[in-house]
């Protein structure tokens, strides 16, 4: 797993960023070992928090203060990032954001990792709730009060994540949300291919896509 500040990332976000006209706020969040799991979803957690602190424009970042548009924050992540992401908004639709003025509209989820290794993962979680963890394998009453109007998921054909994915956007689509969801494959590619091979047509592709959604302009 690489750090947000990695070349990799830092130059995803960078680009989605320009691409889309965004600022991008980057999380760096505790990992197994030395952080177990649930420190991920705490620590992004707090840095959603943090995000929507700044929403009457007194927050601790004065770029944010000046130029963000906190009525209209998109989660975004891929990988495990994908499913912190999906933890974050159930959450959002269970008590909110807790600062007026602040709102979550969109969530993306980019090759997303959802129930490949039960036991891995409930051995880096000790506080864990079994094989059917919520935040492993979502609850269909998650899925419903999933706190945004409008999801965008992309999956990769070749993804070893695919079957999990793909079963994620029907139960999505079976759930009762009443928002707007928008799914595209990305054909013959493997997983996070964008991230590596960012100069591939489909991951370019995939950034534009990302930049549509933002806009509303799918």
């Amino acid at each position: 797993m690489l750090s947000a500040f990695s070349e990799d990332y830092t130059r995803f976000v960078s680009h989605v960023a320009a691409e889309a006209n965004v600022i991008g706020v980057s999380v760096e969040y505790g990992l197994f070992p030395t952080q177990p799991i649930p420190a991920c979803y705490d620590d992004s957690w707090a840095a959603l928090q943090w995000v929507a602190a700044h929403s009457k424009g007194e927050g601790p970042d004065s770029w944010i203060n000046d130029y963000a548009d906190l009525g209209r924050i998109f989660v975004a992540g891929d990988s495990t990032g994908g499913n912190i992401s999906h933890t974050l908004l159930a959450k959002v639709g269970s008590i909110g954001l807790g600062y007026e003025g602040a709102k979550v509209e969109g969530m993306i989820l980019i090759h997303p990792y959802f129930g490949e290794d039960d036991k891995m993962w409930m051995y880096m979680c000790p506080t864990n709730e079994g094989p059917k963890d919520p935040r492993m394998k979502p609850a269909v009453e998650d899925l419903a009060r999933i706190g945004c109007d409008r999801v965008l998921v992309f999956l990769a054909e070749n993804d070893r994540l695919y079957g999990a994915g793909k079963m994620y956007t029907e139960e999505f689509i079976k759930s009762g949300w009443k928002g707007k969801l928008e799914i595209m494959e990305n054909k013959g590619k493997d997983h996070c291919f964008h991230v590596f091979n960012y100069l591939d047509l489909e991951a370019v592709a995939i950034r534009k896509r990302i930049a549509s959604f933002i806009h509303n302009q799918g």
